[in-house]
Parts: structure tokens; C-alpha cells; sequence
């Protein structure tokens, strides 16, 4: 029986299964992919913490409140910034290969909003050693990893989460597996900004629409940052490690027009208002010179020469915008419980409060370990108490398996992939950094189009092994219903604030200084605004 079972195998699934796995035995990760390939590894920069003397966790606090625009939850911010040190302190004695400085101190930059330099990073594959050193460990402790088995739902009983309902992907057959608690790792939904997003086409927001559809409440949905720098042309991410080290942004007269470290939504906004000019905007690194590039940016440099034939110590490199994180997710307490008995979330997929309306640069990877280990130690004391569940072949898994035979039965001849293209596109000019009525109710009506014709929608592969077709039309659905979700959230939130810009309420409105809520109800999407100190 499993104790503990963990969805997602990204830095915060495996964080929570390490501490899951000190309190209890049974603990596994499932993941649509493999470990390695977790969207944790796009986190370059760095990991906050106020380590340095000229630093203080206060001033931690005060730089994330102030980025998250007056809507992150004061509680968890003072958690997320008070762990910091103990978070960076735990990743070192795991062995992270941090880099260093000339007194051995674990190497710090400075990122954009925040006052001081306390990005803890590893040149800039930061996510990449943190998520590579937490896999090592999770083998050393023998957790059971189930992999290429994309979730379908969440099979809950008189609201208690009682586990879930796996596509397996090998075999094209759907799966349950039982558990006493099940922990959401899933990562964000910036796959919905298709073919403009720095994620893996693999960030579609499958567990939060498995939470949405078994009654889980979301929050802020609207709220998608835009990271300011990826290489034109195909979105692979230049870090705010870059800038962070000295680089400039200029535009095509090679002028400076914005400071590079304001928050990422004021820095992505000043650069397409520049395209939107159909003027070209650069990243200029070459006043740092080649040692200094490879020293700190040595991922990046490569990134520049294979994908743009370019050298950063001798060229300008063209960029642009694109979708990068999502603020908004499964609403949990600081225990990361939803309001689902024995469901909990944790990363990206989760919002605990700590971000509000835009993320401080260098707290992702933070949450991750800070609150991921939170939600691991509760999920795992909670299944000390529950007895095994000896039950088999759920309702849920009656129902999954019956849905894909449907889906291998139906013969429609509209192809899905034409219209998640055209979905990236339109999302991005029309739920991107700038916002209107009327650009959102065209679509919203285009969404919600999909979403009846896809009730009736089948795919063209009918071999069940290995059958990316069927995963991608998974996928796809779960893009739509989370797109419908960001679209009515953001409708509804008539002001700017952060990343959710409104050129028709282009001011803060301090009726909406709150959060906003979704869930199904009767097959129907509700939405409310509550007050932010309501929400933990």
C-alpha cells in the first residue's frame, strides 16, 4: 500500500518525497516523463536566500511582498523567506555543487526586484544540479519511481483522495493506483502559450485539471510571468542570470531603455512595447568579456552559439519575451492541503500565497524546497493515520478506461494540432503581457468552441503503444479547460496588477487587492475574489 504517492517528479515531487520517505515506507513518484527532464531545470539563475551579511530575511520579505503587487499571503512569505537559509544549508550538505567565491562562501548575484544579491546559484545550471542531486538522493533512499504515466484524474471518494488514474503511455492502458495521501508535483501550465513559452511542450497543466475536475479550488489564474530575455525565434531562455551578472538590454541604436533588474513584468513590457515598434531588441553581454561569460554563463554561452550561430563576447543577441512561470495554481494552506481531504500540492501546480501577482526572480526554486519539504513531512504524518485501503477498480477507473476507448473509437477528421498552434498564438497577443476586454472575450468564445467540439474529437494513430497522439490530445484538453479558467479569472479582474495588464483598467484597483478563486460546480466554473488574509 502506498503511504505516500507523489505526481510530478520535478524539485518539489522529489523534495517531498524525501522528507515523505523519513516519516513513512511506501513512498513513490509518478511521472509523465522522467525525473531529469522536470521544467525545474529552466530555474538558471538561482536560489534565494538572505546568507550575506550586508542581506537580512526582512529585507527577503519585503522585496517578495513588494513584487507580489499586495496580494501574496504575509504567512507563507515569512515561511518562504525564514527557510531560506536552512533550504540552501540542506541542498549544500546533499551535495549541490555550489558555486563559489574567493572566501568559499556559497557564490551570490543579484536578480531582477530584489535589493541585494542572495541568489545562491551554480554557474547557471542552477535548477539543473539542485534536480539532478535530489534524484541521487530519492535513489539512495530507495523511493519507487513509476514513469511515462500521465495522470488522468484523481479518484476521490466522499471527498477524501484515495489516489489516481494513470495513462500508461507504454502500454496505452489505463492504471490506478491507491494511496493513503497524494501529493501534486506537477509543475505550471505555460504550455498553454504553445510554441511561445520557454517550458517543455510536457508543462500542460495536467494535475491542475485533475484537481479542477475532482473539486479542488484554484487561485489566481491570470497570473502568467513573461520572462524578458529568450532568443528569438524559438523562446530558449536567456536567464536573469545574465543580467544579473552585469548585461545590458539595448535596442537597435544600441541604447540602453529600461533597468535590467525591475521586475520581470515592467522589463518584459518595456522590451514588446519595443517590437511591438517593430523595432529588435538585444541582450548585450560583450563589456563582460569571454572569461567572465564562460565563468558564470557557460549553458547560456553555449545555448547562443548552437542555436544563433553568435558569440556573446563579440555579438548582440536578438530576443524576445515569452511565457515562463505561472503564479497562479491549486489553492493550498501552509500544509499545502487543498480542500480535498488527503490531497495536497506542492511547486509550481500549487499556489500557497507566496508569489501574488508577480514572482520575485529567485523564488521559484526556493518554493520548491521550502515547501515541498512542508507538504512531504504533513502528507506523510497524515497517512500515519489512515489505514490501508483495500479496495480496487474505482468508479474514477471504470470511468478513464471507458474514455479512452471512446477516444480510439471516434473517427473525426479535425485535426487538434492546427488549433493548439493557433490556441500559443492567440494567447500570447490576446492573454499575453497586454490585455483587453474585448481581445479576451474573442477568446474565451474560441475556447470554449474547442472545448464542446473536443467531446466529440478522436485521433488518427489507433496503436495503443506508445501513442503520442493520444497523449497530445490529453494535453490538449487540459489546455482548454485550464485556458477557459485564465481567461474568465483575468475577465473578471478588471485592473492591472503585476503580470496582468489591462490597457482598458491600465491602474491597481484596491477592490481587487484580492485573491481570485475558481472551481467546478455542477459542470459549471465559479469565480470569487476573497481577501487576502483569508487565504491560508
Amino acid at each position: 500500500m502506498i503511504d505516500v504517492l507523489i505526481v510530478g517528479s520535478g524539485g518539489a515531487g522529489l523534495t517531498a518525497a524525501l522528507q515523505a520517505k523519513k516519516n513513512v515506507d511506501n513512498v513513490a513518484v509518478v511521472s509523465k516523463t522522467y525525473p531529469t527532464h522536470s521544467q525545474t531545470v529552466q530555474a538558471q539563475g538561482g536560489i534565494n536566500a538572505a546568507i550575506g551579511q550586508e542581506d537580512s530575511i526582512q529585507q527577503h520579505i519585503n522585496d517578495t511582498l513588494k513584487s507580489s503587487h499586495g496580494i501574496a499571503n504575509a504567512s507563507a512569505v515569512e515561511y518562504l523567506c525564514g527557510n531560506a537559509i536552512d533550504a540552501i544549508n540542506w541542498l549544500d550538505d546533499i551535495g549541490v555543487p555550489f558555486s563559489r567565491n574567493g572566501e568559499n562562501e556559497i557564490a551570490r548575484r543579484k536578480l531582477g526586484g530584489a535589493k541585494n544579491a542572495r541568489a545562491c546559484y551554480s554557474s547557471d545550471y542552477t535548477g539543473l544540479k539542485i534536480l539532478h542531486t535530489l534524484y541521487d538522493q530519492c535513489i539512495k533512499n530507495q523511493i519507487q519511481f513509476l514513469n511515462e504515466k500521465m495522470l488522468l484524474n484523481i479518484i476521490v471518494e466522499n471527498n477524501i483522495a484515495i489516489g489516481i488514474t494513470v495513462l500508461n503511455i507504454v502500454s496505452g492502458e489505463v492504471e490506478e493506483y491507491l494511496a493513503k495521501t497524494v501529493i501534486l508535483a506537477t509543475g505550471g501550465y505555460c504550455g498553454v502559450y504553445y510554441d511561445y513559452t520557454t517550458n517543455s511542450y510536457a508543462s500542460t497543466g495536467d494535475g491542475i485539471s485533475a484537481a479542477y475536475k475532482a473539486g479542488a479550488k484554484l487561485k489566481n489564474m491570470e497570473y502568467i510571468q513573461f520572462h524578458p530575455t529568450t532568443i528569438q525565434g524559438n523562446n530558449i531562455l536567456i536567464s536573469e542570470s545574465a543580467r544579473g551578472e552585469g548585461g545590458y538590454l539595448v535596442d537597435q541604436n544600441q541604447q540602453r531603455f529600461v533597468d535590467e533588474l525591475k521586475p520581470r513584468d515592467e522589463v518584459a513590457r518595456a522590451i514588446y512595447d519595443k517590437i511591438k515598434q517593430n523595432e529588435q531588441v538585444f541582450l548585450d553581454l560583450r563589456h563582460l568579456g569571454k572569461e567572465k561569460i564562460n565563468e558564470a554563463m557557460p549553458q547560456e554561452n553555449r545555448l547562443v552559439q548552437e542555436f544563433c550561430h553568435l558569440k556573446m563576447e563579440e555579438d548582440l543577441i536578438p530576443i524576445h519575451p515569452a511565457a515562463h512561470y505561472t503564479m497562479g495554481g491549486i489553492k493550498v494552506d501552509l500544509e499545502g492541503r487543498t480542500n480535498i481531504d488527503g490531497l495536497y500540492a506542492c511547486g509550481e501546480c500549487a499556489s500557497a500565497g507566496v508569489h501574488g501577482a508577480n514572482r520575485l526572480g529567485g523564488n521559484s526554486l526556493l518554493e520548491l524546497i521550502v515547501f515541498g519539504k512542508r507538504t512531504g513531512n504533513s502528507a506523510a504524518n497524515n497517512a500515519k493515520n489512515i489505514p490501508a485501503i483495500t479496495q480496487t477498480n474505482s468508479q474514477q477507473f471504470q470511468k478513464d478506461k471507458e474514455y479512452i476507448q471512446q477516444i480510439f473509437s471516434l473517427d473525426d477528421p479535425r485535426d487538434f494540432y492546427s488549433k493548439r498552434a493557433h490556441m500559443g498564438q492567440m494567447f500570447f497577443e490576446n492573454i499575453g503581457l497586454y490585455r483587453t476586454q474585448e481581445a479576451m472575450e474573442e477568446t474565451l468564445a474560441k475556447v470554449q468552441g474547442w472545448l464542446q467540439n473536443a467531446k466529440s474529437m478522436g485521433i488518427k494513430d489507433k496503436n495503443k503503444v506508445y501513442n503520442r497522439n493520444l497523449v497530445e490530445f490529453l494535453e490538449f484538453n487540459n489546455m482548454l479547460q485550464i485556458g477557459e479558467i485564465i481567461v474568465q479569472s483575468a475577465l473578471n479582474r478588471r485592473e492591472s496588477r503585476g503580470a496582468h495588464f489591462r490597457v482598458d483598467y491600465p491602474t491597481e484597483c484596491e477592490e481587487y487587492a484580492k485573491n481570485c478563486v475558481a472551481w467546478l460546480e455542477n459542470n459549471e466554473l465559479k469565480i470569487e475574489f476573497i481577501d487576502v488574509e483569508n487565504v491560508s
